[in-house]
């Protein structure tokens, strides 16, 4: 079993990745609490790039809840049709919203019980709405996330409640508003699934994945954020 993280290599790695992007932002596009909300429901098994695509034109005629019930889960199908599992998503979103004007005067909640009641809404979606929208310090773990963690080995875990509650533990306050970022962007365009780029990674050194990479990635980090 590969050596446990001292709190100085932890300081260090997320010091290392704080350097890189200090200021760290969301790829998916949104205009209010409520399309951050939506977008993230339409991530699911999709790219960030895919769902903009979508959105773009959606979220330039509808940015509330209201906007979103009159449109109408047809309508809404036109704009997300490109989107994987469009249909479900389409009818989530609907629901969702007749939720919030029903329960919440048209608003999304900042209470991550009344996030996670609304329809299509797990808590990796309102831990993202709470990070991005409200600034909480949560982390939400998503694929990248949850190899970054298993692979460095700063914070394994059998499945990706038990990353995040490792990584709860172990990141220090002054890093956890951004550790949700800093760790999608790196397992998004450096730590990636297939042949990591290990010989341009900053946390090269403190990483305890044994098998790591050793050609030389000459492709710059594209980049900006994550969700």
């Amino acid at each position: 079993m590969p050596r446990k993280f001292s709190k100085k290599e932890i300081h260090e790695f997320f010091a290392r990745l704080r350097k890189m992007d200090p200021e760290p932002r969301t790829e998916l596009n949104y205009v209010n609490p409520y399309t951050l909300l939506v977008a993230v429901v339409l991530s699911a098994q999709a790219t960030d790039k895919g769902v903009n695509k979508a959105t773009g034109p959606l979220f330039a005629k509808v940015h509330d809840p209201a906007a979103m019930e009159k449109l109408g889960e047809a309508g809404l199908t036109q704009y997300i049709k490109t989107i994987g599992l469009f249909r479900n998503k389409a009818k989530n979103v609907i629901a969702l919203s007749k939720a919030l004007i029903e329960q919440h005067d048209g608003k999304v909640p900042r209470e991550r019980a009344a996030l996670e009641a609304l329809p299509g809404v797990g808590r990796k979606t309102a831990n993202v709405v709470l990070n991005v929208a409200f600034g909480e310090p949560t982390i939400a773990v998503d694929t990248h996330i949850f190899r970054v963690s298993n692979r460095t080995g700063i914070a394994p875990g059998k499945d990706v409640r038990a990353v995040e509650d490792a990584l709860e533990k172990i990141v220090p306050d002054e890093f956890k508003l951004r550790a949700h970022h800093w760790l999608i962007l790196h397992g998004r365009y450096t730590c990636v699934a297939r042949k990591p780029h290990c010989p341009t990674c900053v946390v090269r050194d403190l990483c305890r994945f044994r098998d790591k990479t050793k050609e030389v990635v000459t492709k710059p980090r594209s980049a900006r954020a994550s969700h």
